[in-house]
């Protein structure tokens, strides 16, 4: 794992994503390592280190972001981890979220936080007391043992869920982003129906998205079923590449259990 320590020139930039004003990412790349990653193709990354092995800190950011909003910006929602995870594990070291945070918490500015780690909960002293302030986890699937397989830098289901009542009983906003769906591997009924279940009185909502073939994706997909299972890789090329329904039938599934669980939910696709 190769880490930098790199200065950045702006803090916020203007977000095209649904309910965010502006996108905060203090790292480039990110250790988490998710196969079906998005990040490098809307980057347009091209370096030499393979994305998932490296991670650039953004030191200077909190500096930078006083700088900017000592400024004229305009009052908006603010999110954090687009296209990063904030408390990837060289957020423990660096701070780099958690001084953004008390930046942000002195301007008063909204903040939506994405995250597969347990650490934000290291920053609930920040998070109490900003105006307003949500935060989602990306949980695919209860399966650690799989998730591992596939996304081994992220929390535990158990840990994720922990942080997610935690964040819920001390009044902050929480959601969770169910996606994206792997096909014959995170789709199981029980394992949806447990999932949903125990989310279900900690979330204000959660979002559904299937699994997207960005640059670089199929080849992450397919060196993976080869471990885990060969017999999927014809199987996922023609669910990915043909309008099977397959997606749509899953997202039914998970719908039925929302509404089930009383949980307002939304389908991305």
């Amino acid at each position: 794992m190769t880490i930098r320590e790199i200065t950045c020139k702006t803090a916020l930039v203007k977000s095209g994503l649904p309910g965010f004003d502006y996108a905060l990412n203090p790292y480039r790349g990110c250790t988490h390592d998710c196969i079906y990653c998005y990040a490098p193709s809307i980057l347009k990354y091209k370096g030499d280190d393979k994305w998932g092995e490296f991670v650039e800190v953004k030191r200077n950011m909190p500096r930078v972001l006083a700088r900017e909003l000592r400024g004229t910006r305009r009052r908006g929602v603010i999110g954090i981890g687009t296209v990063t995870d904030p408390y990837q594990p060289a957020e423990e070291k660096y701070e780099v979220t958690r001084n953004c945070l008390n930046v942000l918490l002195d301007k008063g500015f909204p903040v939506n936080i994405q995250t597969k780690s347990a650490l934000v909960l290291r920053d609930l002293d920040i998070l109490k007391k900003l105006p307003i302030c949500d935060v989602g986890f990306t949980i695919t699937s209860i399966d650690d043992e799989v998730v591992l397989k596939y996304e081994p830098g992220s929390s535990p289901f158990e840990e994720k869920l922990e942080a997610i009542r935690r964040l819920s009983k001390s009044g902050i906003g929480t959601w969770v982003f169910l996606g994206p769906i792997m096909p014959h591997i995170t789709d199981k009924d029980d394992d949806l129906e447990r999932l949903i279940g125990e989310i279900s009185s900690y979330v204000d909502f959660i979002m559904v998205d299937r699994l997207r073939l960005k640059r670089g994706v199929w080849e992450n997909i397919k060196t993976f079923l080869g471990e885990y299972d060969p017999e999927l890789v014809p199987v996922y090329h023609h669910i990915l590449n043909h309008e099977t329904g397959y997606f749509e039938d899953v997202s039914s599934k998970i719908i039925s259990l929302c509404r089930k669980n009383n949980i307002k939910h939304e389908v991305l696709f």
